[in-house]
């Protein structure tokens, strides 16, 4: 990992595939049920200028993950149910004339996004703030009085609840093959870092881990939230609360700053600082086929030449990558996206 060029390249595990997101544009990659991978590419909106504004670039950046992270699982899904309604289709005794053909899609609703988001936000205010300050409360009737004390057990339980769900949904066959892709996205991206040619073999030589990874920014929100919220000290149950809402933007706007650092430098300080995502990476990644590295490879390569040249124009496709490597372009269902994705 030490020998990693820091790009800006990044991307997301998704049901049976993946999104690579590069300067300017971003791809989604999915295995067909014919073995063929399925994939969509869109271009990125210009940066505004709050992107040069340090702690507010990394709030912007935080809300603005969560909405296409959001966005991009339920097209991923979307897309996988519809492959997988075509496959059924076809193996049917007698299947209509019809049967791979797609209905139009009036795309995915930013209403329902944005109920998504809403909803993934109210889960982790409850299971991150709500629950520890409230267990907290317990501990201090018991007789603890100690600020410290109580600050750092809360962001002990903080982290143990969260390294306790992500244990508990790595059991999940869905989950853990989603995994094996977050590993198939670090090993393209430390393959082309490294200047390779992007093969899966030479992917498969790298690490799962990686230390730009969004577990890693998780794992730095715990750290730097511990710390902050101790400068507080311990009010009472609703000032809490409060302060600890409040506090989310500061504290992710931190922990972007530090990811972006530590994913720049190799010191011992860096290495000291990036261990705990490390370690937790270890969790949230497993080791991928040469098949789940062709899909990672397939979405890197459909982002890289916008990476790589400011000249080449970024627009809306769908295609499907065949099993020999050529890519074959869907002109009807560009259109279908690029139509869906302007209405919303």
């Amino acid at each position: 990992m030490k020998n990693a060029c820091p790009t800006k390249v990044g991307g997301q595990a998704i049901l049976e595939g993946l999104m690579m997101r590069g300067s300017r544009s971003i791809a989604v990659a999915i295995r067909q049920p014919d073995g063929n991978i399925h994939l969509t590419v869109e271009p990125l909106k210009r940066p505004g200028n709050w992107k040069k504004i340090p702690i507010i670039r990394g709030i912007g950046s935080f809300v603005s993950s969560l909405v296409t992270g959001t966005s991009v699982l339920m097209y991923g899904a979307d897309v996988l149910e519809k492959l997988d309604e075509a496959a059924e289709a076809q193996k049917a005794p007698e299947a209509p004339q019809n049967f791979g053909k797609k209905e139009k899609s009036e795309g995915i609703p930013k209403s329902a996004i944005l109920l998504s988001v809403v909803l993934a936000l109210v889960l982790v205010v409850a299971l991150f703030i709500l629950l520890p300050t409230f267990v907290l409360g317990l501990i201090r009737k018991a007789g603890v009085q100690s600020v410290l004390l109580l600050n750092l057990i809360e962001g002990i339980l903080r982290i143990c609840i969260f390294i306790g769900y992500i244990l508990a949904v790595r059991k999940m066959p869905d989950i853990r093959r989603t995994f094996e892709y977050h590993g198939a996205e670090h090993k393209t991206i430390h393959c082309f870092e490294n200047g390779l040619p992007l093969t899966p073999e030479n992917a498969q030589s790298f690490y799962t881990l990686h230390p730009r990874c969004g577990t890693s920014f998780m794992m730095f929100v715990m750290i730097i939230a511990l710390l902050v919220f101790s400068l507080f000290g311990w009010p009472n149950l609703a000032v809490r609360v409060l302060t600890r809402l409040i506090l989310i933007p500061v504290i992710a706007g931190l922990s972007y700053e530090l990811l972006q650092w530590t994913g720049r430098h190799d010191s011992g300080i860096v290495k000291v600082l990036s261990m705990p995502g490390i370690l937790l990476q270890k969790v949230t990644t497993c080791e991928p086929s040469l098949k789940q590295l062709e899909v990672a490879i397939a979405a890197m390569n459909a982002v890289l030449p916008a990476h790589q040249d400011p000249n080449v124009p970024v627009d809306y496709w769908v295609g499907v990558q065949l099993a020999d490597g050529s890519l074959v372009k869907n002109e009807e269902e560009t259109a279908e996206y690029r139509a869906s994705k302007e209405k919303n």
